[in-house]
């Protein structure tokens, strides 16, 4: 009798080990290295809840040294990716069929940073400035902001920059362009204080509108595997809602194991997990609909943008958008919590 029961449960045991190797596999292309901007990802991974949903993924990080998610994707190395707006809009003019199907932060954290002696708060406050500047990306932002006030193009100076502000301490220049969730925060370690010592004004806040951390996939995978997507954002959300309950466990699973090789600050990562959150509920609003995207937003703001970038052609955004898939996500997941 008791060898009948220990077979039994051995084939028990076998066939959830089959199902779980069933799983339909999903791969996603991060835009950047792994650490807590992509905390819900981890969450997901760690607390089983892709598994839950009844997919298996496996997650790359994006990062220097790693191909982009638009080159994944277009290549069959990733199902899903995330990007920039412009970029997307980009690969979508290069004849890549993709589509938007969520967005992690629904304003981009990206902006100016400056001191108290000239503070930039609005557009007119670059026109004659020296902003510290990365690179192509933060040059074309400013130059768009500032065609979208009406105001010339190029009536600032761009003085080259890495990633630290120390030069904006210096005084290399009046600005510089940085995120919130980035820079802002190592000059609040350095003693700083926000709105005191120093301002940021993102570049939405200056008018220039967009999402940040755009997730995407081929519209023929998006047709063929649409359950899949779904089941991937019913996930993370389900993972974001787990993160605002305790801002501190994504940082420590990021720094402790998926991204133990980065050498991250745990300080610094819950936060940045903390400064991140509100760029998913604008206004903090609890019913916000997290991942959500907005097609009259992306039709009117997100393509305004766009143009005064000097991007023309720009498609229909119904033709490259499914707002669609994250209600559908978020309604299952209320259901399932009722």
């Amino acid at each position: 009798m008791k060898k009948l029961l220990y077979c039994a449960a051995m084939l028990v045991a076998a066939a959830g080990t089959v199902l779980a190797d069933e799983l339909p596999k999903v791969r996603v292309q991060l835009g950047w290295i792994g650490n807590v901007q992509y905390g819900e990802q981890y969450i997901a991974l760690e607390d089983g809840l892709f598994k839950k949903h009844g997919i298996d993924v496996t997650i790359s990080p994006g990062g220097p040294n790693a191909p982009s998610a638009l080159t994944s994707v277009a290549a069959g190395d990733a199902d899903i990716g995330f990007t920039g707006w412009l970029p997307f809009l980009d690969a979508v003019a290069k004849g890549n069929d993709y589509v938007l199907i969520a967005a992690q932060m629904q304003v981009s954290p990206l902006g100016i940073i400056s001191l108290k002696d000239k503070p930039i708060l609005k557009p007119q406050d670059l026109v004659g400035s020296k902003i510290l500047a990365q690179g192509p990306n933060e040059k074309t932002a400013i130059e768009a902001t500032l065609s979208l006030a009406g105001l010339p193009r190029d009536q600032w100076t761009q003085v080259p920059a890495g990633f630290s502000p120390e030069p904006l301490i210096s005084k290399a220049g009046e600005g510089y362009t940085g995120f919130a969730t980035n820079q802002v925060i190592t000059l609040e370690q350095m003693g700083l204080v926000k709105d005191k010592d120093f301002y940021f004004r993102s570049f939405d806040d200056l008018g220039f509108k967009g999402y940040a951390g755009i997730a995407f996939t081929s519209r023929k995978y998006l047709d063929e595997h649409r359950d899949r997507v779904v089941a991937y954002l019913q996930a993370i959300v389900e993972a974001w809602q787990k993160n605002e309950k305790d801002f501190s466990y994504a940082p420590k699973l990021i720094v402790e194991k998926y991204g133990a090789d980065y050498g991250l600050d745990i300080q610094q990562q819950t936060r940045q997990n903390e400064v991140q959150a509100p760029y998913y509920r604008p206004g903090g609003d609890p019913d916000f609909p997290i991942y959500s995207i907005n097609l009259e937003h992306i039709a009117g703001p997100m393509m305004d943008a766009a143009r005064a970038s000097g991007r023309t052609n720009l498609p229909d955004a119904s033709k490259i958008a499914a707002p669609d898939l994250v209600l559908e996500a978020l309604a299952n997941l209320k259901k399932t919590a009722n």
